[in-house]
């Protein structure tokens, strides 16, 4: 592996992931623990959210503290929450790629998940009918 030094006043983590499970206040903790790890990555926020039937996911480009407004954080209930700070190795600084990153299928709002990681991800368009 090669050791890049960058003569620049920036960070240079590789993004930062938080969980909750089973809190009444799982967004809120995500988002504290999100804050915590701010240091990790800086491009983007984003929280996805399960009250059990609904998949809610907020994301934006971003700090944290920005991106998530008492408003915002509102928008994600549920018990569970998974969250991402992203500072990119790999693809644009782009809101498409913020993460988590979520699917549905439309016919069956009860088959959605949520997803996030700090490496690459190989999209491939979906086969499901």
């Amino acid at each position: 592996m090669k050791t890049v030094w960058l003569d620049d006043d920036k960070f240079h983590d590789e993004c930062g992931l938080f969980g909750v499970f089973d809190h009444p206040e799982a967004s809120n903790l995500a988002y504290l623990g999100l804050y915590a790890l701010q240091h990790r990555g800086q491009e983007s926020a984003g929280i996805a959210a399960t009250d059990g039937p609904t998949l809610h996911v907020e994301k934006a480009m971003g700090w944290v503290a920005d991106v998530f407004s008492p408003e915002r954080l509102r928008r994600l209930p549920g018990r569970a929450a998974i969250g991402h700070v992203r500072y990119s190795t790999a693809g644009s600084s782009t809101l498409r790629n913020a993460q988590p990153i979520s699917a549905a299928k439309t016919t069956d709002v009860s088959r959605s998940a949520a997803t996030a990681a700090t490496g690459a991800w190989v999209i491939a368009h979906s086969t499901m009918p």
